[in-house]
C-alpha cells in the first residue's frame, strides 16, 4: 500500500468503518423483505382458509373480472365481505399495535409496556361497551374518538400511579394490570346488565378479525397512517431519549412533549384498533420484543425509525400468523364453521402471556431496593386497639350476614327469621330463608379464604399487590371449572374438581417458574400475571367454542356467584379451613419475620423455604376451595389484607384474623347488594366486588409505590 493510500485513509480498517453503516443497513433491508416475503406467504394461505374453498387466484381473478354471472358475483361477495376484510383487518391492526408497542415502549424506556400493560386497550374497551350498553349509535370514526379518549385516560392512570423510571419496570405492569383489571370488570358488569343491548360484544371482547366487509376498516386507515408517520417524525428525538431523559434534556430535547406525543400516537393505534377488532392481547408486547432481540444480531433495528418498521411487520405476522395456525388447527379437530368464529385474540393472548413469563424469568431482580415497598404501618398499636378493632369486625360481619338474610328480592324482618328457626315461619319464608342461609354462609366463608389466602401470599412475597388473583390461581381455577364444564359435564362435582385442579397446577407452575434461585417477590408477580393472561385466553376460547347453555353457566361462574349455592358446598371450604388454622397459629412467629425482609428470619434461623413453601400451599389450596365454592372473585385478597395492616399492624396472631373477618364483610356486603339492587335479577357477588374494589386499589398503589 502507498503512502498516498494511507494518507487518503484508505486502508482496509477505515474502509471497513466507513462502509459499516452501509451494511448494517443492508443487513437490516435484508431483514426486513425475508420478513415481508414470510408475511406474503401467509396471507396466500390466510386467503385460502373458510368455509368456501375458493382459491386466492380465483379470489383474485373475480375482484378484477368484468364477468357478472352468478359464480363470479359469489367469488366477488366472498372476497370483498369475507376474505379480504379480515386479512387487511388483521394485518393493519396487527402493525398498528406492534408500532403503538414499540412507541411506549420508548416513550417509557420499558421493556414491558404495550397496549394491555398500560391498560390502554382495557379503556378503550370499557369505553366502547359503555356506549353499547346505553344504546349510544355513533359512526366509526366517533366511535374510535371514544376508544382514544378511554384508552388514554386508562394509560394516564396508569403512568400517574407509576411513573416514567425504567429502573422499575415491574411497577408499570402492576399498576397495568390493577387498572386492566378493574377495568374488565366494570366492561363485565356492563355486558351483565344490559345484556341485550350488548348481545355479540362478548366474542369481540376476545379479540376477532371476523369483519363485515371493509366498511369497518376504510375510515380508520388515514388514523393509523397518520398516527405512524408522526411516529417517524419523532424518530430522531426518540432515539435521543433512548440516551436517558437528563441526557436528551440536555441534548436540546424537550421530554414532557416528546412523551406525550408518543403516547397520543400510540393510544390513537391501540384505538384505532379495538374499534376495528376488539382487543388483541398482547400484540403490541410480543413485536416489540422481537424487533429487541433481532437488533442484537441486525444493530441498525435499535434505531427507532427502523424498530418500528420493523414491529409494524412482526406484529401484522403475529397476528395473521395466529389467526392462520389456529384456523387450521380447528379446521382439522372441528370443521369450519367454528373455525371462523373462534377468536384470533385468544392466540395472542396465549403467546403474549408466554412472552411475558419469559422476560420476567430474563429480568434482574430488584434486590434489597424493591419496586413496590411495603405499606405504611401504624406504630405503637395497643392491646385494646387490637382488640376493639377485631370485636368491631366481629360484630359488623354479623349485622351483615343478618342483613343478608333479610334483604333480596323479597324483605323479611327479623321475626321472620325467628319463626324459621324455630321451624314455625310460614312455607314461603321457609323456602326463601332455606335458599339464602347457605348463601350468605358461603359469602362469609369464601371472603374469610381469600383474605386469609391473600394474606399469607403477600406476606411471602413481600409485596402489597400479590394476591391469588393476580398471581393467576383464581383465573386458573376459572378455567379448570369451564374445562370441566364443556368436556365433562355440568355438574357441581365434576366442575369443584376442574376448579381445584386449575388452582393448584397454577399455584405450582408459578412458584416452580418464579421460586428458583434468583428469585425475587416481584418476579412472583410477574410470572403470576402471565399465568393469570394465559388461563383466561383458554377460558374465552372454551367460551367461544361451546353452546349458548353452556356460555351462561361458565360466565355467570367466572363472576363469583352464591346462587344456588347449597349446605354440601360449603365442606370443602370448612375442611380446609379447619385444617389451615392450626398451621397458621404454629408458624404465626416465624410469618411475622418473613414479612419484615430477607435477612433477618435466616439471621434468627427460620427453615426460610420451608415455611415460604408451607405458606403458599395453604394460600394456593384455600384459593382453590374458594373458587370451587363460589367461582371467581378478585380483589378481596389484596384488599382485606391491607385493611388489616392499617387497623392492627403486621402481626399475624392478629391480622390474620382481622383480614378474615373483613373478606368476609366485603363478600357478604357485596353478595346482598348484588341480590338486592336490581331485584328480582341478580349481580354475581364477584363482580360487585371487582366493580367496588379498583378505587380502592389504585388509592393503595400510589400509596405503596416510589417514585
Amino acid at each position: 500500500m502507498t503512502p498516498l493510500e494511507t494518507v487518503a485513509g484508505t486502508t482496509p480498517a477505515a474502509a471497513a468503518v466507513r462502509d459499516a453503516p452501509g451494511r448494517a443497513r443492508a443487513a437490516a433491508t435484508a431483514a426486513l423483505v425475508l420478513g415481508a416475503a414470510l408475511l406474503l406467504a401467509l396471507s396466500l394461505v390466510h386467503l385460502t382458509q373458510g368455509t368456501s374453498a375458493a382459491s386466492p387466484l380465483d379470489l383474485l381473478a373475480a375482484l378484477f373480472s368484468s364477468d357478472d354471472g352468478a359464480a363470479a358475483s359469489q367469488l366477488r361477495a366472498l372476497a370483498l365481505d369475507s376474505r379480504l376484510p379480515r386479512l387487511v383487518g388483521g394485518l393493519v391492526v396487527g402493525a398498528a399495535l406492534g408500532v403503538a408497542g414499540c412507541a411506549l415502549q420508548a416513550m417509557t424506556r420499558n421493556p414491558l409496556a404495550s397496549p394491555d400493560t398500560l391498560a390502554v386497550n382495557a379503556g378503550a374497551h370499557l369505553a366502547l361497551t359503555a356506549a353499547a350498553a346505553f344504546g349510544v349509535s355513533m359512526p366509526l370514526l366517533s366511535s374510535a374518538a371514544l376508544a382514544f379518549l378511554g384508552g388514554g385516560t386508562a394509560a394516564g392512570v396508569v403512568l400517574l400511579l407509576a411513573g416514567f423510571s425504567e429502573h422499575a419496570p415491574i411497577r408499570l405492569v402492576l399498576a397495568g394490570t390493577v387498572v386492566a383489571m378493574g377495568l374488565a370488570s366494570v366492561t363485565a358488569a356492563l355486558l351483565m346488565l344490559y345484556a341485550q343491548s350488548t348481545q355479540g360484544l362478548f366474542l369481540w371482547g376476545a379479540g376477532t378479525l371476523n369483519l363485515a366487509g371493509l366498511s369497518g376498516l376504510l375510515p380508520l386507515l388515514p388514523v393509523v397512517l397518520a398516527a405512524a408517520i408522526g411516529l417517524v417524525l419523532l424518530s430522531r428525538s426518540t432515539d435521543v431519549l433512548a440516551l436517558g431523559t437528563d441526557t436528551a434534556q440536555s441534548m436540546g430535547v424537550n421530554v414532557a412533549f416528546l412523551r406525550g406525543a408518543l403516547l397520543v400516537c400510540a393510544v390513537a393505534l391501540s384505538a384505532a384498533s379495538v374499534t376495528m377488532v376488539g382487543p388483541l392481547g398482547f400484540v403490541g408486547l410480543c413485536a416489540p420484543a422481537i424487533v429487541r432481540l433481532a437488533a442484537s444480531r441486525v444493530s441498525r433495528l435499535g434505531r427507532f425509525a427502523w424498530a418500528l418498521g420493523a414491529s409494524a411487520l412482526v406484529g401484522a405476522l403475529i397476528v395473521i400468523g395466529a389467526d392462520v395456525a389456529v384456523r387450521a388447527l380447528v379446521f382439522a379437530v372441528a370443521g369450519p364453521n367454528l373455525a371462523v368464529a373462534i377468536p384470533t385474540g385468544v392466540v395472542t393472548s396465549l403467546v403474549g402471556a408466554v412472552f411475558l413469563v419469559a422476560l420476567a424469568l430474563r429480568m434482574r431482580s430488584a434486590g434489597g431496593n424493591q419496586e413496590i415497598s411495603a405499606m405504611p404501618l401504624p406504630h405503637g398499636v395497643t392491646l385494646s386497639r387490637r382488640v376493639m378493632f377485631t370485636l368491631a369486625a366481629a360484630v359488623l360481619l354479623m349485622i351483615l350476614a343478618g342483613a343478608g338474610m333479610l334483604l333480596g328480592d323479597w324483605w323479611l324482618k327479623i321475626g321472620d327469621v325467628q319463626l324459621w328457626i324455630s321451624g314455625e315461619a310460614a312455607r314461603a319464608i321457609e323456602i326463601t330463608l332455606d335458599f339464602r342461609a347457605p348463601r350468605v354462609a358461603a359469602a362469609v366463608l369464601a371472603g374469610a379464604v381469600l383474605a386469609i389466602a391473600g394474606a399469607l401470599v403477600q406476606t411471602v412475597t413481600r409485596n402489597p399487590l400479590a394476591d391469588p388473583g393476580i398471581l393467576g390461581v383464581a383465573a386458573a381455577g376459572g378455567a379448570g371449572a369451564v374445562v370441566a364444564l364443556i368436556l365433562f359435564s355440568t355438574s357441581a362435582w365434576t366442575m369443584s374438581a376442574g376448579a381445584m385442579v386449575g388452582a393448584i397446577i397454577a399455584g405450582l407452575v408459578v412458584f416452580l417458574l418464579a421460586g428458583s434461585r434468583g428469585s425475587s417477590p416481584e418476579k412472583v408477580v410477574l410470572v403470576g400475571i402471565g399465568v393469570m393472561t394465559a388461563a383466561q385466553a383458554i377460558t374465552q376460547l372454551l367460551i367461544s367454542s361451546t353452546n349458548p347453555y353452556n356460555q351462561a353457566m361458565a360466565i355467570s361462574f367466572l363472576g363469583g356467584s352464591t346462587f344456588g349455592t347449597t349446605w354440601s358446598d360449603l365442606t370443602p371450604i370448612l375442611l380446609m379451613l379447619v385444617l389451615s388454622v392450626p398451621v397458621l397459629i404454629f408458624l404465626r412467629r416465624e410469618l411475622d419475620l418473613i414479612s419484615i425482609d430477607e435477612l433477618t428470619p435466616r439471621i434468627l434461623g427460620v427453615r426460610l423455604a420451608r415455611v415460604r413453601a408451607t405458606a403458599l400451599i395453604i394460600g394456593v389450596l384455600l384459593s382453590a376451595v374458594a373458587v370451587v365454592g363460589v367461582g371467581v372473585i378478585s380483589f378481596v385478597g389484596l384488599a382485606a389484607p391491607h385493611m388489616a395492616r392499617m387497623l392492627v399492624s403486621r402481626e399475624h396472631r392478629w391480622f390474620l384474623p382481622v383480614a378474615a373477618l373483613l373478606g368476609a364483610v366485603l363478600v357478604s356486603v357485596s353478595d346482598t347488594f348484588g341480590r338486592t339492587v336490581i331485584a328480582p335479577d341478580q349481580l354475581p357477588a364477584g363482580l360487585v366486588v371487582a366493580v367496588l374494589g379498583p378505587p380502592y386499589l389504585l388509592w393503595l398503589l400510589k400509596r405503596s409505590t416510589r417514585s
